[in-house]
């Protein structure tokens, strides 16, 4: 029965780039996928692209292409990333220079794009589309309309398949969804569509590029098996082996640190999810539920039984718009008496904004070591601390506002309970929030494109 065998090398943007050298040296995979980008991420790469149009893609692309281009291209491994975020052609581009500088003529790099929106809002605003903003049910963009910094729409698997069946070695795209790289090469192997018959062979894609995309955090990594993680400094990234009848076993790079069991699995398949009847991808949606896990040792699990529904009817944008200015200070308390003293600071500076006559348009103030993680569910110490940091931090709507905050701290270190220390000062940033909407279809128009170095 055929089989496709596809590793992930990176789960954000920062990953470690060893295991996935490790991967493409070691692993008898035929596809290698990266996922560096999130929501925030893409709007980042859009300021970026705005004030250099030769920008706009992730970075770390060119030293880690440097790195595994010989061995992938050595051992005939398909690649595809999502690491042309908001330019995907510069990043393309810029990855054809390192494969020159390697010599790899000939090398077919895809390049997928499509998924900005941004010049569409307008036209879509005046048709009546009312955008509501799926976290806050709020109607209507006229309240950030003019603060847009990007708006990117989740693109399936189909210009990756494009790519695929135009020979490409190495597949570049966009703001493709994140498990979009490993339903592409399933659908291109097996011959999928977005017919009925192949509604359910989708959603068991989906649900395995679910659990792999993230690296190692299927493999030991971000879990309660951290204990009986191997090597923990050496924890290999995640294969998945996926058979033409839609079984599916997760294993991970041979003779690599970490651990793979039915747990690691649960947990990722748990990870980052709302409804895990309907986890709703541009391919398609999963049904979590109807997934059966078994272990078969030996850090392999295999996957069945999983099912789904179509496409759904409209896709998923995320729109960014400035908002504001973040301004924070950090201040640390030793014993005795170290989290009363943490407390005592904290009205002190709120009393202070209040005389000055400062308002925020948002506040958040943590006890570290107490409730940074947890907040209100974290439980009162019934302890005299050894020592309780407090990070005080605002949101407002002007740069001068949120500086602040940062001067205001400072005076805790005279004016503050004995032993007060006052943390490095943070730098005052700008704030980027999102607004996750959905929009039509017609909307959104991939498009792709092949550049072949020479």
């Amino acid at each position: 029965m055929k089989t496709v065998s596809m590793g992930a090398g990176s789960g954000f943007w920062g990953d470690l780039m060893e295991p996935a050298v490790q991967m493409a040296e070691r692993s008898d995979i035929q596809y290698l996928g990266f996922d560096h980008l999130s929501e925030l991420t893409m709007a980042i790469l859009s300021r970026r692209r705005a004030k250099d149009p030769g920008q706009g893609y992730i970075p770390d692309v060119v030293p880690w292409m440097r790195a595994i281009l010989p061995a992938a291209r050595r051992r005939g491994i398909r690649m595809i990333s999502n690491a042309g975020g908001a330019n995907p052609r510069a990043c393309a581009e810029a990855v054809a220079d390192v494969a020159r500088g390697l010599g790899l003529d000939g090398l077919r790099i895809g390049i997928v794009g499509g998924d900005d929106v941004l010049e569409q809002l307008p036209s879509l605003e005046a048709a009546g589309w009312d955008f509501t903003n799926m976290d806050t049910g709020e109607h209507g963009i006229g309240r950030i309309r003019d603060r847009l910094v990007a708006a990117n729409a989740y693109v399936g698997a189909q210009g990756i398949c494009e790519q695929l069946a135009a020979e490409a070695d190495l597949v570049i795209a966009g703001r493709v969804s994140d498990n979009a790289l490993y339903v592409a090469p399933l659908m291109h192997e097996f011959g999928w569509d977005y017919s009925p018959e192949h509604t359910d062979k989708l959603a068991a894609a989906i649900t395995v590029g679910h659990v792999i995309e993230c690296a190692s955090c299927v493999t030991g990594g971000m879990s309660t098996m951290w204990r009986i993680s191997e090597q923990g400094r050496e924890v290999g990234f995640p294969i998945a082996e996926f058979r033409e009848d839609c079984e599916a076993v997760i294993t991970k790079t041979p003779d690599s640190g970490g651990v793979v069991n039915e747990w690691t699995v649960k947990e990722h398949l748990l990870y980052e999810i709302q409804d895990p009847r309907r986890y709703v991808m541009p391919d398609g949606v999963a049904d979590f539920t109807s997934v059966q896990v078994h272990d078969e040792g030996e850090h392999r699990v295999r996957l069945r039984g999983m099912r789904g529904a179509p496409r759904p009817e409209h896709a998923k944008a995320c729109l960014a718009y400035q908002n504001g200015w973040i301004g924070e200070g950090m201040a640390f308390f030793p014993w005795p008496d170290a989290l009363e003293k943490a407390r005592f600071a904290a009205r002190w500076l709120e009393q202070r904004m209040e005389r000055l006559g400062v308002a925020f348009a948002d506040r958040r103030v943590d006890l570290v070591g107490v409730n940074m993680l947890q907040g209100q569910a974290a439980p009162e110490p019934d302890y005299d601390a050894n020592e309780v940091g407090l990070r005080f931090a605002v949101r407002a709507d002007d740069r001068q506002s949120a500086e602040l905050i940062r001067r205001e701290i400072t005076h805790l270190w005279t004016m503050g309970p004995v032993g007060s220390s006052i943390g490095v000062p943070v730098r005052v940033r700008p704030v980027v929030s999102l607004w996750p909407t959905l929009i039509p279809w017609e909307a959104v128009t991939p498009w792709t494109d092949q550049l072949v170095v020479s």
